[in-house]
């Protein structure tokens, strides 16, 4: 398994590959003892990383909402270009890219890459679909939006509270997690962005109630959009979810996955899902 496991770093000006069981981060990160680091999932396809730029930009706006020292679009592309060199053309991978900030102040930051296989559970939740649960994750839905030392909208390492939301989720049955605020306002999955079909729209909440700007969601909405599809970014509930015509997670490896079961409750995608996907892999 090792040999399909590469790793990348940005030191001393230059990248440097790396063994998968090689030691690359000192115990005294930032990151590793404080979470204090943002990071980004990019999809590698037929050997190519085709929406990378969308990723980097948003890495750079995480970054700078961390007030984190960012290597720069170039850096980052060196590092993924020595990771996908000769990476087969037949197996979808996942390269993540990963800038905390060191040791410290006055240091220069961690800036690090990896690349491996795209699962098989990601692999047959995209074909499957999945189960999801509602979960309240305890903040009202405007506070992020005028509370910056909470990060809303940045992609941070500090993902306890999503992994342990989805092993709650497991623990019941299901594959994932929509999070909902403390009014009950639908907000975004623990990895994913919500998107749901009605009144002959696409829609997804807004970005005010904190939630990540979803790369993949956009690239969506910008295609159907052209397509004649009309997107719409409004507020929503659980109830809006179990009205809907469908409803999907989207996120950057996984895709648009479809949402078969909403808090034990079976539903379906009137036939949408189909169209979604090609929308995505146009």
């Amino acid at each position: 398994m090792a040999d399909d496991l590469r790793v990348a770093l940005w030191r001393n000006g230059e990248v440097q590959l790396a063994a998968a069981d090689e030691p690359v981060v000192t115990a005294f990160d930032q990151g590793l003892a404080r979470g204090d680091g943002v990071f980004e999932s990019v999809d590698v396809i037929g050997g190519g990383t085709p929406y990378l730029d969308a990723h980097l930009a948003r890495l750079a706006r995480s970054a700078a909402l961390l007030e984190l020292a960012d290597p720069g679009a170039a850096v980052w592309r060196a590092l993924v270009d020595a990771l996908v060199e000769k990476w087969p053309d037949d197996v979808e991978g996942a390269c993540r890219l990963y800038l905390t900030r060191g040791l410290g102040e006055g240091v220069p930051p961690t800036v690090l890459a990896v690349l491996s296989p795209v699962s098989a559970e990601v692999l047959r939740q995209r074909a499957e679909g999945i189960a999801v649960v509602s979960l309240q994750l305890g903040v009202p839905a405007d506070l992020r939006a005028h509370a910056p030392w909470l990060l809303g909208g940045a992609k941070t390492l500090s993902y306890a509270v999503n992994m342990a939301a989805l092993r709650h989720a497991h623990a019941q049955g299901a594959d994932d997690v929509v999070f909902t605020s403390l009014e009950g306002g639908l907000l975004e999955g623990p990895t994913s962005t919500v998107v749901w079909a009605a009144g002959g729209a696409l829609r997804t909440p807004p970005l005010e109630t904190g939630i990540l700007a979803g790369t993949t969601m956009g690239r969506l909405f910008a295609r159907a959009a052209d397509a004649g599809w009309p997107t719409e970014v409004v507020p929503g509930t659980v109830a809006d979810l179990h009205a809907a015509d469908a409803v999907w997670l989207v996120s950057g490896v996984r895709g648009a996955a479809t949402v078969h079961t909403l808090d034990g409750v079976r539903r379906g995608d009137a036939g949408l899902s189909a169209r979604v996907r090609e929308l995505l892999d146009r």
